[in-house]
C-alpha cells in the first residue's frame, strides 16, 4: 500500500502495476500473515473491467489460465497457490467465505 490509500485502493493499483489491468467491485477474499517478514497478503476477488490486461510496468508476462491449464510448478509464491486452490473449490461451491491464515518459514533444504 502506498501512503492514503485503502487496502482495495493498493490492490485496484498493484493489479494495475502488475497485469495492466482496470478492476472493480473489489471484495476482500483472503489475507495471509506472514510473520517471519513481518508482512500481511490481502487478496480480493474483483471483476476485470472491458476483460483486457497485459503486461505492467512491473512484469514480463500477463495471461489468463482455466484451472487445469495453470503453471502449480512454477507459482514461486505458497500464498499465491493456496489462494488459487481455495478459488477454484469455492468457485465449485459458489460461496467465498473470507478465510485468516498464516505462512510460516519453510525450514531450508539440507546442501
Amino acid at each position: 500500500m502506498e501512503n492514503g490509500e485503502t487496502t482495495p485502493e493498493g490492490a485496484a493499483r498493484e493489479t494495475w502495476e502488475e497485469a495492466k489491468a482496470r478492476v472493480s467491485n473489489l471484495e476482500l477474499y483472503r489475507i495471509f500473515d506472514v510473520p517471519y517478514i513481518s508482512q500481511v497478503y490481502m487478496f480480493y476477488r474483483c471483476d476485470l473491467d472491458k476483460g483486457e490486461f497485459g503486461v505492467g510496468p512491473e512484469s514480463l508476462e500477463s495471461a489468463l489460465y482455466a484451472e487445469d491449464e495453470i503453471p502449480w510448478e512454477t507459482i514461486a509464491f505458497p500464498s499465491v497457490h493456496e489462494v488459487l486452490k481455495d478459488y477454484f473449490q469455492d468457485e465449485k461451491d459458489g460461496q467465498y467465505p473470507v478465510r485468516v491464515s498464516a505462512i510460516e518459514r519453510r525450514p531450508r533444504a539440507p546442501k
